[in-house]
């Protein structure tokens, strides 16, 4: 399984003598892209093994996590449940392209409140998961668990010790974890959080062996899920300019942080840098469809 390291040729790293790389994880699987291939792989080996009936997950209105599941769930013949964020999609998860993808897919829905789904990982809620859904795997919200950290592992090759830093968006902390402990103690691994709060620190060292890495959280334009113009003409630009297309939630964020952070010089000249491209693009459809909403503009598909 071949991943292409794409080499990204704008004036601003010519001028300052940096080299920037895109792993285009995202071209793994045309539904089960990215990092979540990567999670999903010893997750669905070990629900095989166990003889689980059931997948039981969480996600969001939009989330990558969700729609992966789900089609990797039709994909090997194992029945799904995604317990989705906001009681309020109930009645209008046909007008979601990642739901209804997911529906599509095989997926059941259980939807709950705000409130209830922060309670997910309490001992009470999972077990009230585990009497609804008897002989069932529970996998983390965005598969972070050991078994996906073990899958991140391998987005790493041997070719790529020949970068000093290794840029990767943070979601839920386990791919980057995943990428610091295939890493090299003489690179530094630079996280973007999508989301806000010094939280991620604590999930990260759950799973990390090294210490070479560090979260960059200037650039969640507010928080998770939230665009502006300037981050989605950027989005578009970059696309125009690479041929490169990359999601508003992750991937987005991180490419405008990397190459903002080269415009303040905060890499010395001649650093070789690699992006980690997630996936995430199904999200596209459904952020548009809330972009027409707010008068923004729309990405590119």
């Amino acid at each position: 399984m071949k991943v292409l390291n794409q080499q990204v040729d704008l004036p601003i790293l010519s001028e300052k003598k940096i080299s920037l790389y895109i792993k285009r994880e995202d071209t793994l699987h045309p539904f089960i892209s990215g990092n979540k291939y990567r999670k999903l792989k010893y997750n669905l080996q070990h629900v095989k093994q166990v003889k689980a009936q059931t997948i039981v997950t969480f996600g969001g209105a939009f989330s990558n996590h969700i729609a992966a599941t789900a089609y990797a769930g039709r994909e090997n013949s194992i029945k799904t449940v995604g317990v989705i964020r906001g009681e309020e999609l109930a009645d209008k998860w046909q007008q979601n392209p990642t739901l209804a993808f997911a529906k599509e897919n095989g997926m059941e829905f259980k939807f709950v409140s705000r409130q209830t789904y922060r309670e997910k990982n309490t001992p009470e809620f999972l077990n009230t998961l585990k009497r609804d859904y008897p002989n069932s795997f529970i996998l983390p919200e965005g598969g972070a668990n050991e078994l996906a950290v073990q899958g991140c592992e391998e987005i790493l090759t041997p070719k790529d010790t020949m970068f000093n830093v290794i840029c990767s968006a943070v979601g839920t902390g386990g791919t980057i974890a995943g990428i610091i402990n295939a890493s090299n103690a003489s690179q530094r691994v630079l996280g973007f959080p999508a989301l806000k709060g010094d939280f991620l620190k604590e999930d990260i060292c759950k799973f990390a062996n090294n210490a070479n890495w560090e979260l960059i959280n200037s650039y969640n334009f507010g928080g998770y899920a939230k665009v502006t113009s300037e981050l989605i003409n950027f989005i578009n630009s970059f696309k125009a300019t690479t041929n490169i297309p990359l999601d508003p939630v992750y991937t987005g964020k991180m490419l405008f942080g990397i190459l903002d952070l080269v415009q303040k010089n905060y890499f010395a000249p001649g650093t070789k840098i690699v992006a980690i491209h997630t996936g995430g693009l199904q999200g596209i459809k459904g952020m548009n469809s809330l972009l027409v909403k707010k008068k923004l503009p729309l990405i590119n598909e």
